[in-house]
């Protein structure tokens, strides 16, 4: 009998170039050294409540209630609950009427749409229709579905950001396009150099590629950096003038840890540059409840707003939608207390406060430990993380480390990390997962764990890269990239 649909040899090509380095390798060993006893640290991916972050009381009260709806009928569900729970309860349960276990409409519950539509233009100040918002599984499934409609083939390419999440690396392979890559600077603070755009589309096009989107993603996921306003209007300027549709990545607006540059969305700075860009650029912006304060990762809640999006597009896109008949509703309900929350005056809005406030402090205390923690070791420098969950250090490895990886058939900073997981436990997922220019290595590293472990991992991470680099080193001198 011959090959079979599913043997490995006739698989879909596409699924096969697929690679995703933030559960690749690494991880997998370090599932494995983890089943054998070994204590691991998982930094490889962005996952706050794996890494000890508590949940926000007040969402998950709402939740619980409106998952067990019965309990809004117990006489002592007020000892229980609060009154401001109990109510968000009963008006989130009025827009559901099945239930939490009932589908809702393939783009998401009117209501919650609604509330997000008014979240963005409190945000932005420019209103917001909620017919062009879809509620999704996570933002990564509505990238996904913004990728899918934008890629017809191998000649479409999507220009993204070096280093990117390979989340759009692995679904542009997928779906069989082209990526086009822009590097970051990282001497300066991996800023964007409109420059490097032009030579990015002119170099696509020369191999008969047809550049179709541009990705952001900000603040940067792996590189921490906030983007500038005037970096932003030189993006929008830059895809007016290519035709480009801009897909606005913005899941960390909540991890800002410095006031220099604030989180500003790319949909307030197209509405503000007017006609006739503000009325041309299509734009799709993502967001979701899995980072930030809220860390939710696990309810797969998310949302994509479009503008300047046909309203034939916008109908093709609801279609694609339909297949999947219905977005996770509990996690719509996450969305829907993350865009309206509490306020000044509620029963429970000082604790929500006091917890939202608390977690965001101490992220940003625990990215200037690991960042001034990884400046203090040998042939390692790192950029401050401005906004997101991450470090992104570049390790300066030596030539005989080079050489040793090579020898055994890894990739240097694969080898590097591997060495470091197998003496520390920690976890993390090398440069080259993400792109980095040729000769250059990185590794990303997240700044979840506990504030009260971080001083324990650097010391750990420092004795190791001191052994290694002992190791490697013969009369080596570096300079950073």
């Amino acid at each position: 009998m011959g090959l079979k649909a599913l043997d490995y040899e006739t698989l879909n090509e596409n699924v096969k170039n697929v690679q995703y380095a933030v559960r690749g390798e690494l991880y997998l060993r370090a599932s494995e050294l983890q089943k054998e006893g070994k204590k691991i640290i998982f930094t490889n991916v962005g996952n706050p409540h794996a890494l000890g972050q508590k949940p926000l009381t007040f969402p998950r009260q709402v939740v619980a209630l409106c998952q067990a709806p019965f309990l809004l009928e117990d006489p002592n569900v007020g000892l229980l609950f609060p009154s401001d729970a109990i109510a968000r309860a009963k008006h989130y349960l009025s827009m559901a009427p099945g239930g939490l276990g009932a589908y809702s409409d393939s783009r998401g519950i009117p209501g919650i749409r609604k509330e997000v539509a008014e979240f963005i233009e409190r945000r932005d100040g420019y209103p917001s229709d909620p017919e062009l918002i879809f509620l999704t599984d996570g933002a990564s499934k509505g990238v996904m579905q913004i990728l899918n409609c934008i890629i017809r083939g191998q000649g479409d390419g999507v220009l993204v950001p070096v280093p990117q999440y390979p989340l759009y690396s692995a679904t542009i392979s997928l779906f069989g396009g082209s990526l086009v890559p822009y590097y970051l600077e990282e001497t300066a603070n991996w800023g964007l150099d409109v420059n490097n755009l032009h030579e990015s589309v002119a170099q696509a096009r020369f191999k008969g590629i047809t550049v179709r989107a541009m990705v952001i993603i900000n603040p940067g996921n792996p590189t921490g950096q906030c983007l500038s306003e005037a970096n932003l209007r030189e993006i929008l300027n830059f895809c007016y003038q290519e035709n480009l549709v801009l897909l606005g990545d913005e899941v960390y607006q909540q991890n800002i840890y410095q006031e220099e540059r604030p989180f500003i969305s790319s949909r307030k700075i197209l509405m503000d540059m007017g006609p006739p860009i503000s009325k041309e650029v299509q734009l799709v912006s993502f967001h979701t409840v899995s980072k930030g304060y809220w860390g939710e990762c696990g309810q797969r809640g998310g949302y994509f707003e479009m503008t300047n999006i046909p309203p034939k597009t916008v109908d093709e896109i609801y279609k694609i939608a339909s297949i999947s008949l219905s977005p996770n509703v509990p996690a719509q309900i996450f969305m829907g207390l993350m865009v309206n929350p509490l306020k000044p005056g509620d029963i429970s809005y000082e604790q929500y406060v006091r917890e939202s406030k608390g977690i965001l402090e101490s992220l940003r205390r625990r990215a200037r430990l690991m960042t001034d923690g990884f400046n203090s070791c040998k042939n390692v420098v790192c950029n401050f993380t401005e906004g997101a969950m991450y470090s992104f250090p570049q390790i300066c490895l030596p030539p005989k480390a080079i050489e040793a990886a090579k020898a055994a058939g890894k990739v240097p900073d694969v080898f590097y990390c591997l060495k470091l997981l197998e003496a520390t436990g920690i976890s993390t997922v090398p440069g080259s997962g993400f792109g980095q220019k040729e000769g250059v290595f990185h590794l990303r590293t997240t700044i979840l764990p506990a504030e009260e472990d971080m001083p324990e991992i650097m010391s750990s991470f420092k004795k190791f890269n001191e052994e290694f680099m002992e190791q490697y080193e013969d009369n080596w001198s570096h300079s950073r990239m």
